[in-house]
């Protein structure tokens, strides 16, 4: 797969990775190397990462606990402590090597020390691939509140070594679709249409749509890097999703939802509002109800759940003086944003879910 080029950096693909990131180690001097990991991408990942790596600059490896139960400031300043006692100065360079908690959490860390060093992201799951590695957005969770602490700040490259999804257990490469599918939705009927004939979990038969989705991603963010306007309609699907995820987490009675499953609820649920508001075609909506529950199943949600998880919604990144803006389609590909939703239709979309 052919490298793609940014204002800012590049994303380089399988093999390329290597011949990229080893050429730019060659190039830039760095004093040490820190490559962040959980324990997770340490044992699986780790290995095959360092055996491709060509320096002799000084490598370390921090790991910290998976999951996003520790994206958090406190796991910010142990890792902000171990730089500083392993001599990290402003010419280090921190590679992130993990799924979307470690390349937010590491673009974070980079960003930050030292008033900023240089960081790589090398995504190791589907959801980071296509999205959070992509895009320079950075950050860690306030409490259960989802990326409220971050900056954006683009790393000096993205490598997607694809091979690394073989690694990963099948609910979490099903979280990653839920961007994919957002990106079809948000995009074109083309890609929709690509992607539901395309469909596999297998990851020869994802190379092309992961390619493609990153393109996606690539456009928005240059025409709108500081999430003006445009850039907005990444988060369709996210209002709701994210706070169901903040409350699926903070529920104690509740089983966690990854990522992807809470936003894959909230499509649904913004494909909805998007009928009842925009005139978006009803019978476009049921097929899209009915893809992301054959991939994804149905959640139970009880009348007592909405309430709080409407609540939540005050605390979504997007709201301005006050209001809570939704991202909604007239059509797959022609996107609204700034949204207003009332109540009593958020109780409708959840019903039409339910049903």
């Amino acid at each position: 797969m052919k490298s793609i080029t940014t204002t800012d950096y590049a994303i380089h693909f399988n093999s390329e990775c290597y011949n990229q990131v080893n050429l730019h180690l060659k190039n830039c001097s760095y004093s040490k190397i820190f490559i962040l990991v959980d324990e997770n991408t340490h044992n699986h990942c780790l290995p095959q990462f360092l055996s491709k790596l060509e320096t002799t600059v000084t490598i370390e490896i921090i790991e910290i606990e998976s999951g996003e139960k520790n994206k958090t400031i406190d796991t910010c300043l142990g890792v902000w402590n171990v730089l500083s006692e392993l001599e990290a100065d402003r010419k280090s360079l921190i590679i992130n090597l993990g799924g979307g908690v470690i390349t937010d959490i590491g673009g974070f860390i980079a960003s930050t020390f030292k008033r900023g060093i240089s960081y790589i992201n090398v995504p190791t799951s589907l959801l980071a691939m296509v999205d959070a590695s992509v895009g320079g957005k950075t950050g860690v969770d306030l409490g259960h509140l989802k990326n409220q602490i971050g900056v954006i700040n683009v790393g000096e490259m993205v490598l997607i070594d694809t091979s690394f999804l073989n690694t990963l257990p099948h609910n979490q490469l099903r979280s990653g679709l839920a961007e994919m599918l957002k990106h079809g939705l948000i995009h074109s009927q083309a890609y929709w249409d690509n992607f539901d004939k395309s469909f596999s979990l297998k990851t020869d038969s994802l190379d092309k749509l992961i390619y493609e989705s990153v393109l996606i991603k690539k456009e928005i963010v240059e025409k709108d890097p500081k999430e003006e306007n445009l850039r907005k309609t990444l988060n369709y699907g996210h209002t709701l999703g994210h706070a169901i995820e903040t409350y699926f987490l903070s529920h104690p009675e509740k089983e966690d939802l990854l990522h992807g499953e809470a936003v894959a609820i909230g499509m649904i649920l913004a494909t909805y509002l998007s009928y009842e508001l925009l005139g978006f075609d009803k019978t476009k909506c049921d097929l899209i109800k009915d893809k992301i529950i054959s991939i994804y199943g149905n959640i139970d949600f009880k009348d007592t759940d909405i309430l709080p998880i409407i609540d939540l919604l005050k605390f979504d990144k997007k709201n301005e003086h006050g209001n809570i803006n939704f991202v909604l389609l007239h059509d797959i590909g022609k996107t609204q944003v700034n949204c207003k939703v009332s109540n009593d239709l958020i109780f409708r979309a959840f019903e039409y879910y339910s049903a």
